[in-house]
């Protein structure tokens, strides 16, 4: 499909095996790029620079001359990356704050602050910039858990007329509208699912109803990929090749709402599993106090009086609850 060729895991650094990366999305993503032959691309919402790596590698062999990466917490890996390639240019500020300051470009990457005011506002400025024609846009996470749903990562930055009522450190679940006990946590995210200006979907689809020029495919896999360009682009035929059989495609969407579900169940599982060793934990330490204190030691003595010689409880059945005297 593409000259590119992903040659590493994209889950390398994703411990938890989420798929959050769009490098899961590579080999679609720059086909497109193929496509579109941009010779600028800005990248909103960089990290640690998985993706970013992988457009400077693809930038070598492509009419590409200058990637920006805006974030406004890069981390280490992502300012090694910057320091090392001239052709990377890293802008260390939020989205809204330095799309104004940044020359417009042929092709743009969202996936920063998953959020509808934050995404409209992205749009918005993009498409000022832009003038005309739009540029090719790629927009990650357009399905569960953000479409329909905010997230933010600094909501005190959102204006409190534009935020939705929030939860703190929240579980959300496939098919539960609010939070739940269990499955994948986030910082900050909506109290509810659904209803207007909430997620990152509902920002796209509000800003592509005014604009009948824009063609929007969403490839449902890997928490969704939106992908939009103008209809009267030179490339637009080929995008259409490259991303119409996977738009919308109902397979593809059993098997990502397949893969949500199994996470967000291991997930809940997992943090209930680590909850119960942190309580049992505690218990042993408890038990091991009541065997090292000599007030119980008393309790025992004064139970033995009164029961006639034997004790309503006794040391060793205490250290029969305790792992270290277990016999295996």
């Amino acid at each position: 499909m593409a000259r590119f060729e992903l040659d590493y895991d994209p889950m390398a650094s994703d411990p938890g095996r989420w798929g959050h990366s769009l490098g899961n999305l590579a080999e679609l993503l720059f086909a497109c790029l193929d496509a579109a032959a941009p010779r600028s691309l800005v990248e909103v919402g960089a990290y640690a620079g998985d993706l970013t790596r992988m457009l400077v590698s693809w930038s070598a062999g492509a009419p590409l001359e200058r990637i920006v990466s805006i974030d406004p917490n890069p981390q280490p890996e992502l300012e090694a990356l910057a320091a090392d390639d001239p052709g990377l240019e890293l802008v260390r500020q939020a989205s809204v704050e330095a799309l104004p300051n940044i020359p417009a470009a042929d092709a743009y990457i969202i996936d920063g602050d998953h959020n509808y005011y934050t995404v409209s506002q992205e749009l918005a400025l993009i498409g000022r910039a832009a003038g005309g024609r739009l540029p090719l846009l790629f927009c990650h996470d357009v399905c569960w858990p953000h479409a329909r749903r905010d997230a933010y990562y600094a909501p005190e930055q959102i204006p409190p007329e534009h935020r939705q009522q929030t939860v703190n450190g929240a579980y959300v679940f496939p098919g539960v509208s609010g939070v739940h006990d269990g499955g994948l946590i986030y910082r900050c995210v909506a109290a509810e699912e659904g209803g207007g200006r909430n997620g990152v979907l509902t920002a796209i689809e509000d800003f592509v109803g005014e604009r009948e020029q824009i063609r929007l495919a969403i490839i449902p896999a890997f928490f969704g990929l939106g992908v939009l360009w103008a209809r009267d682009a030179p490339y637009a035929d080929a995008l259409e090749q490259i991303v119409g059989p996977w738009d919308r495609n109902p397979i593809l969407a059993r098997l990502e709402a397949n893969r949500a579900l199994h996470l967000a169940a291991w997930q809940r599982e997992g943090a209930r599993a680590a909850w119960h060793a942190e309580d049992g934990a505690q218990k042993d330490a408890l038990l091991r106090k009541f065997l090292q204190s000599g007030t119980f030691a008393l309790a025992v003595a004064v139970s033995r009086l009164r029961q006639g010689g034997k004790p309503a409880f006794s040391k060793d059945e205490i250290r029969e609850l305790l792992p270290e005297y277990r016999k295996h």
